[in-house]
């Protein structure tokens, strides 16, 4: 019994992809890949040196008046700010309720882990 090999796993050569269907299709099937390295951790998948967009991404936001100069580079960083601060007011005033009725340890939970 002669069991048949097959190529295994062969080297791609790179080229550019021109026809769109052909470059969305291999890009839908590389994607699982991609967003592995992430679901791993992987530090490097999605690096980017500017603390801004790092700040967009995570936080979400959409800043259409950070296309000025000076002062209004500043606006996008007080939002996050501001917001960080409203949560920590929130979750202050949940530990304060917390200590006044410690039997409904549920209240902060709650709020903590969604």
């Amino acid at each position: 019994m002669d069991k048949e090999t097959g190529k295994g796993r062969q080297k791609i050569e790179m080229k550019l992809i021109k026809s769109k269907e052909a470059h969305t299709v291999t890009f839908s099937k590389r994607k699982k890949g991609l967003f592995k390295k992430v679901d791993d951790a992987k530090p490097y998948s999605y690096g980017s040196t500017s603390i801004d967009e790092i700040t967009d991404k995570f936080f979400d936001l959409k800043l259409d008046d950070r296309q000025g100069e000076g002062d209004h580079a500043d606006v996008g960083k007080s939002n996050v700010f501001e917001a960080f601060e409203e949560l920590r007011k929130e979750i202050q005033a949940l530990d304060n309720k917390q200590k006044e009725h410690p039997h409904s340890g549920i209240l902060l939970h709650k709020y903590l882990h969604y």
